[in-house]
């Protein structure tokens, strides 16, 4: 089983016009999408992690045109829970339709970014490659990796810093952990331009974390 992921833009063709209103209220801000469906009568289930003021935007849900349910949950300080169901279109939720087209899982969370949102598509090399000959034209991507998926990999990875990660991945890369290790410190400082003391520090708490998340 393979995985790729994508940045999409504009993301509310990726998922649903609400999403346009969501990104545009300035009472909140999307973490997360944690959940997206498109239901058999036509509307689409979507559930936000989002941060701000959780009544107001509350409110502005209960007097927007085409959402047919919502509900708001405060998570004790953590933000808040958004869920939405919003009525059917015709221009929005390309992410879903290439997904049930090509026998796709869209795992989650699902991420947004400044380029847009931060999308992981599952499945065999061939359909992941016939998807992305079916994006349309007027939605823009990138791809940002790929490569073999391992459920939960994404969680024991998310506590690391942007720098921790660069240099875990790099000895992955260069063999640190294979039997007989294929590389020293010195080769992963070399390949990142740093000092091995540096490889050194990152990786210990690197394997700490994840480590911790797997034995929790």
């Amino acid at each position: 089983m393979k995985y790729l992921k994508l940045t999409l833009s504009p993301t509310d063709r990726a998922v649903h016009p609400i999403d346009r209103f969501l990104a545009g209220h300035d009472g909140i801000t999307r973490e997360a999408l944690l959940h997206v469906d498109a239901r058999a009568d036509g509307t689409t289930v979507l559930l936000y992690r989002v941060t701000g003021d959780g009544a107001r935007f509350a409110d502005a849900l209960e007097k927007r045109a085409g959402v047919v349910d919502h509900d708001v949950v405060d998570l004790a300080g953590n933000g808040y829970h958004a869920f939405v169901q919003a009525d059917a279109v015709d221009d929005g939720g390309v992410l879903l339709e290439i997904a049930r087209d090509n026998a796709l899982i869209v795992d989650t969370p699902l991420e947004f970014t400044d380029e847009g949102l931060r999308a992981t598509l599952v499945g065999t090399h061939e359909n992941l490659r016939a998807a992305l000959g079916a994006v349309p034209d007027g939605l823009d991507f990138s791809v940002d990796n790929a490569g073999t998926y391992v459920p939960g990999g994404e969680d024991l990875l998310s506590p690391l810093t942007d720098r921790q990660l660069e240099v875990f991945e790099t000895a992955v890369e260069e063999g640190y952990y294979d039997v007989p290790r294929q590389a020293t410190h010195k080769d992963i400082a070399d390949n990142l331009g740093c000092a091995p003391s540096t490889v050194d520090e990152h990786l210990r708490k690197a394997e700490s974390r994840v480590v911790t998340g797997l034995i929790q």
